[in-house]
């Protein structure tokens, strides 16, 4: 229905301005004004766009396109700043007052573009102030999370949400690469590296459609998660849904993929120091049940005997060691046992190859006295329940406690010190290999008498080469001075004397080796 005041243009444009200022309504009126005003059976309003121009408005009948890519050529056009008029036919000679609806219409499009453009950006204000609350709610997520796998996989599905993305993937750094730690709507590359061109992509938060960090993506977003500086991993994303299907990720996206990133490193890290905080209290824990296993594997004491004095110590380089020493009462009352042994290597695999040496040659002494025999089978067993690396040297000793025979095989050990009450110090060497480094290895006893006042010094290696500041060695020269100047004391000061001259020389030096003594006198 054409309004009363059509007779006169001006009015009906006045009014237009009164009622509807720059609505799209009002555009179509003025389109219709001036298309009465020329007399063309036409007319159609194309505003020009990101591409080519589009079709605003339309009067009369005539039909025109919806897009346009460039103005039509021999078309009858009514140009304006921003686009241009189109008539269904060419007018002779327009009325004047055609220029006035055509300033009007031009006007009336700026502000209705500036209508939009300004509903759009509230759009995007209050689009991004619920993905920032969004991205709020997820740093709180992931920030509570502690456990690395629920962490990855919160990571993850919150920035494919987040995004409105179809696909995702988390990479984690792992031995220089970027290794795919799990990805969300299909497949993904299963390593990236850096250095490379997908790499350097990914990072710059710009990869290409052809990156196949996530293959058949048409549309990609990465950026990295760093720490201090160091990255530690990459999260992508792919294929923007929206009601037309799936997009490009804007400018805003890539910066809320960034915070989310920044958030998701932190929460990484320390997931990852409590990680590392539960496993170094495992390792701790059992490296306690350890020592406290190899501490019931020790003597809890010295056996009492009438007529010889007895002392033993021990200290590991660490909590557990590989330092061995035992009494075996083989014959309680007539004969016992005296046992030193050092194990390849420290720590747990050394303090497991010491019970296994425990438990089988207590078992095998039961039966077998020190002889060659026991040391063979000593030296099987242990060749077959271990490393190819790892052996035992060891001495042990079976003492006559009535008549002070003493018998020994020593298989590769520090050479023990006797020290006679009426003689110089000697030395009792190996009578064959450590045990558990060569097959067929053949052993010999050693046979001699202690006499009252004598004193036996075994030893392990941690006392003679525990070191200085300066490297310099203990040696057995000190050791055998010490057990000179000591030989009349109690064998319990005696074995004090020489732990805190030991300590003393290291002066403050680090214990490199487990050290264990042990001493045996007849009294006089």
């Amino acid at each position: 229905m054409i309004p009363a005041s059509a007779a006169d243009p001006g009015a009906e444009l006045a009014e237009l301005a009164r009622a509807e200022g720059g609505s799209r309504r009002s555009l179509e009126r003025l389109l219709g004004l001036l298309d009465r005003a020329l007399g063309a059976p036409g007319a159609a309003l194309y505003v020009k766009g990101e591409r080519g121009y589009r079709r605003e408005a339309a009067a009369g009948t005539a039909h025109f396109e919806d897009h346009l890519a460039e103005p039509p050529a021999g078309a009858a056009l009514l140009p304006f700043a921003g686009g241009f008029v189109q008539l269904a036919a060419a007018v002779p000679a327009p009325p004047r007052e055609a220029g006035a609806l055509l300033v009007a219409l031009a006007s009336a499009t700026r502000e209705l573009q500036l209508r939009g453009q300004l509903k759009r950006q509230d759009f995007e204000v209050k689009s991004r102030g619920v993905q920032l609350e969004a991205l709020y709610d997820v740093g709180l997520a992931i920030a509570g999370t502690l456990d690395f796998e629920r962490l990855c996989e919160e990571v993850l599905m919150r920035a494919v949400s987040l995004l409105d993305a179809r696909r995702g993937a988390l990479y984690l750094k792992a031995g220089g690469r970027m290794r795919l730690d799990r990805a969300f709507g299909g497949d993904a590359q299963g390593e990236i590296d850096l250095d490379s061109t997908e790499g350097r992509e990914l990072l710059s938060g710009h990869p290409r459609p052809s990156c196949c960090a996530l293959p058949g993506a048409e549309h990609l977003l990465g950026v990295p998660i760093e720490v201090d500086g160091v990255v530690k991993g990459i999260l992508v994303v792919g294929d923007k849904e929206s009601r037309k299907g799936v997009g490009p990720f804007p400018e805003s996206d890539r910066r809320t993929l960034e915070l989310l990133a920044n958030q998701a490193a932190i929460a990484l890290e320390n997931a990852e120091l409590h990680r590392q905080a539960l496993e170094k209290e495992r390792l701790e824990h059992e490296i306690e049940l350890a020592s406290d296993i190899q501490r019931r594997i020790l003597p809890k004491g010295v056996p009492m005997v009438a007529g010889w004095e007895l002392a033993g110590w021990n200290r590991p380089a660490r909590h557990i060691g590989g330092d061995y020493f035992d009494f075996l009462e083989l014959e309680p009352g007539r004969r016992l046992g005296l046992v030193v042994g050092d194990v390849s290597g420290k720590g747990v695999p050394a303090a497991l190859l010491v019970s296994t040496l425990h438990s089988s040659l207590r078992l095998l002494a039961e039966r077998i006295s020190i002889c060659p025999e026991l040391f063979t089978r000593l030296n099987d067993h242990i060749l077959d329940s271990s490393a190819p690396n790892k052996f035992i040297t060891l001495f042990v000793a079976e003492l006559d406690l009535a008549s002070g025979e003493l018998g020994y095989v020593n298989a590769g050990h520090n050479p023990a010190l006797l020290k006679r009450a009426r003689g110089p110090i000697e030395q009792l060497g190996a009578g064959g290999l450590p045990l558990g480094l060569l097959p067929g290895s053949s052993y010999r006893v050693e046979r001699m008498r202690l006499e009252p006042g004598d004193l036996l010094c075994l030893y392990s290696d941690g006392i003679t080469e525990a070191t200085t500041l300066d490297d310099e060695e203990f040696g057995v020269e000190r050791l055998a001075e010490l057990i000179e100047a000591g030989r009349e004391q109690p064998v319990d000061r005696l074995l004090a004397r020489i732990g805190e001259s030991v300590t003393e020389f290291a002066a403050g030096a680090p214990q490199g080796d487990d050290q264990t003594l042990l001493l045996l006198r007849r009294r006089p």
